[in-house]
């Protein structure tokens, strides 16, 4: 079973060495001891989540889905919820993925543990790479607010940090990108794959990851290095991760009735399912290519007939607009080349 503690300095979630007495941050380097105790009893309760366990042969998919509404507060979504249940219906019918193997958490769940609050996402995201090993290919995704906040660890190469807001953020706080990281990047080991697909605002670089491909709107690109430049390792631990997110860490992203006139969901989510099911989704240039063509008839009123007049000129995280999906990654990839699946 994985074990972790938060860091006694900067909150990031570390995993425990079997039998240590204490552990040093891979983010802030400080020293946090830990309470040694005796092995508790097996029970259903004890530990990660026992939702969803899932065949112990290679080859598993699994995934977290997060749609955070922050229903009856002032910052009330009106999409992320179908967001989070499109996400599912694409995983399992288009890519086979077992329903047992999916975490839903949105309000809407009836399980205590599936409710979108800090401390189970904390948890989603802990079993999402739970036990994971070569073949495993592993999808998080989530729908809601996102932000920032300066970066007090010089290891953000624009000086701040990108943030996810759960339900009760207010209270608790935010999820910052480098727990985010610590938890469900460094870990993944050789031969596992990780997509995550962010729709939030600021959302640009929401996973630490390496490298940001660049791309112009003729399809020329190039991969930014975004290595912290204080040195603090932000990669794998030998496997994959990719991540699709709504836009730019300073742009905004926006809710659409796309995909119904009656119901709203996230833009980006929208134009993501929308490369997958018109077949513009080979490669992992022609879905980013593709979104933001999406995208850019939606700003622009332009002649998508579904699109027409759909827009709520809103972002996620109020006011005005403006959104460019983005692709980063862990290793940098020819982006046309590479065939996209999950």
């Amino acid at each position: 079973m994985l074990m972790l503690t938060d860091c006694s300095s900067c909150r990031t979630p570390l995993q425990l060495p079997s039998g240590a007495s204490s552990v040093r941050c891979t983010v802030c380097r400080a020293v946090t001891p830990v309470a040694l105790a005796p092995a508790p009893a097996p029970s259903p309760d004890n530990g990660l989540l026992s939702f969803g366990q899932t065949p112990s042969v290679s080859g598993r998919k699994r995934a977290v889905i997060c749609g955070v509404s922050y229903k009856g507060t002032k910052f009330e979504l009106n999409g992320s919820i179908n967001d989070a249940n499109c996400m599912k219906y694409l995983l399992v019918n288009t890519f086979k993925f077992p329903e047992s193997s999916i975490l839903m958490l949105t309000e809407e769940e009836t399980d205590p543990k599936q409710i979108p609050t800090k401390q189970n996402i904390r948890t989603a995201m802990q079993w999402l790479v739970q036990g994971c090993q070569s073949g495993d290919s592993l999808v998080f995704y989530y729908s809601g607010h996102g932000s920032q906040q300066r970066d007090p660890t010089g290891d953000e190469v624009d000086g701040y940090d990108e943030t996810l807001c759960p339900m009760d953020f207010k209270t608790k706080g935010m999820i910052i990108d480098d727990e985010i990281n610590a938890t469900i990047v460094k870990p993944i080991p050789h031969g596992v794959k990780l997509h995550a697909i962010i729709d939030a605002c600021h959302s640009g670089t929401m996973l630490d990851l390496s490298f940001l491909c660049r791309m112009d709107r003729n399809g020329r690109y190039k991969w930014e290095d975004h290595n912290p430049p204080m040195g603090h390792f932000k990669g794998t631990n030998g496997g994959e991760v990719i991540c699709f997110s709504g836009c730019d860490d300073h742009q905004s992203s926006a809710d659409t009735t796309c995909l119904s006139k009656v119901t709203s969901t996230g833009a980006m989510t929208y134009a993501f399912i929308e490369a997958i099911e018109m077949g513009h989704a080979k490669t992992y240039g022609d879905i980013l290519t593709s979104m933001r063509t999406t995208i850019r008839k939606i700003e622009s009123g332009g002649a998508h007939s579904s699109l027409l007049g759909m827009l709520f000129t809103r972002g996620r995280h109020g006011g005005g607009w403006k959104q460019e999906p983005q692709l980063t990654a862990s290793e940098p990839f020819d982006v046309f080349t590479k065939r996209f699946s999950l």
